[in-house]
């Protein structure tokens, strides 16, 4: 029988951070709100969460990876919301935030955890920011302490 490592998703003594985009902001906080309530009913104290607001998506992956640098945090979470307009310009911010965001957990060697939704317009968004297609901020809140726990285990080893 193979051995299976089994992650300790407790947040009691985790240090998050979570980069939020402020365009889109109402959909955001809402996120935002989500994340921070998941984080807390999960052990993780309202000191160890640093939040920090950016102007959009774009710029996201910048305090991601000045964040992940700092090696202040077991995890950083991002938050935000693109909505599809009438030009490329969705395309451009949402796969450059996605790339940017991958890149600095690979680069960093922490989890780094993708809540920014992309989206068609806003009824999407708001069914994903607690409504009826989900809750993505607890989503991520979930992500962040399963994947800590993953690493801790891979660390610790068999």
């Amino acid at each position: 029988m193979p051995s299976t490592l089994e992650p300790n998703r407790s947040g009691s003594g985790r240090r998050i951070g979570v980069v939020v985009s402020r365009f889109t902001e109402e959909i955001s906080q809402r996120l935002l709100d989500s994340t921070v309530a998941t984080l807390v009913e999960n052990g993780v104290a309202d000191a160890d969460i640093t939040v920090v607001w950016v102007p959009g998506s774009f710029e996201l992956p910048l305090v991601c990876d000045t964040y992940a640098e700092s090696r202040a945090y077991d995890a950083i979470i991002t938050l935000g919301c693109v909505i599809r307009g009438e030009t490329s310009h969705f395309d451009y911010v949402c796969e450059n935030a996605a790339r940017g965001i991958l890149d600095a957990g690979l680069r960093h060697q922490i989890p780094v955890i993708f809540g920014v939704l992309t989206t068609e317009n806003r009824s999407q968004a708001e069914a994903r920011a607690g409504g009826d297609h989900g809750d993505k901020g607890r989503e991520c809140a979930l992500a962040a302490l399963e994947m800590i726990g993953v690493i801790d285990a891979i660390d610790d080893g068999p």
